[in-house]
């Protein structure tokens, strides 16, 4: 699949099919993942594959709530995390991306850096697996601290964002991209 066809074709799914997803799959959009670039070559993501049942569970459980007509209801991407066999945890290492190897900040926005590498490894990750038919959504609406403790995640990493990864139950919607020219300006901000 070309590049640039992936990038306009790429959905957001919420529904999947339960039907399991090989290890070679995962290892192909992992693999994607994998060649992102970072800063200094820092690769300071760490995936967490989750298969199991009951830990996918516990993981849309920290899903934030949305709210329709004045009442609280589960975020749609809760169950797509229980119906995809599947999911993907992208979590970084802190105090990589953005600093020197002694620990030196190179940037003002050095304690941010690792969320554009995990960013880049992300967008990495979920267009691939639409290359390879596979359905992604990436979720931010989450309690990090709950789902670093499901997964054990170490004090010096932080969970960043999360997707489930299986074949799609449903086309995805195509939302509307607002012109280039509305985000697009010349020389100066705002011209």
């Amino acid at each position: 699949m070309d590049i640039l066809e992936a990038i306009k074709n790429r959905r957001s799914i919420r529904h999947y099919k339960a039907d399991a997803v090989d290890d070679e799959a995962i290892n192909t959009v992992l693999e994607a993942a994998h060649w992102a670039p970072s800063w200094g070559n820092a690769q300071c993501w760490r995936f967490v594959v989750v298969r199991d049942p009951e830990t996918r569970v516990a993981i849309a459980d920290t899903l934030t709530k949305v709210k329709v007509d004045n009442d609280w209801v589960e975020n749609a991407a809760a169950a797509a995390f229980k119906q995809a066999p599947v999911v993907i945890v992208l979590c970084a290492e802190l105090g990589r991306a953005g600093f020197r190897s002694d620990g030196t900040p190179v940037t003002d926005k050095a304690d941010y850096w690792f969320m554009f590498d995990a960013a880049l490894a992300m967008e990495n990750l979920v267009l691939a697996a639409h290359a390879i038919g596979l359905g992604t959504v990436i979720v931010a609406g989450f309690d990090a601290k709950k789902v670093a403790q499901i997964l054990e995640v170490p004090d010096d990493s932080t969970v960043v964002t999360m997707t489930p990864l299986g074949f799609p139950g449903h086309k995805g919607q195509v939302s509307p991209r607002k012109d280039l020219s509305e985000v697009i300006y010349r020389d100066k901000y705002g011209k």
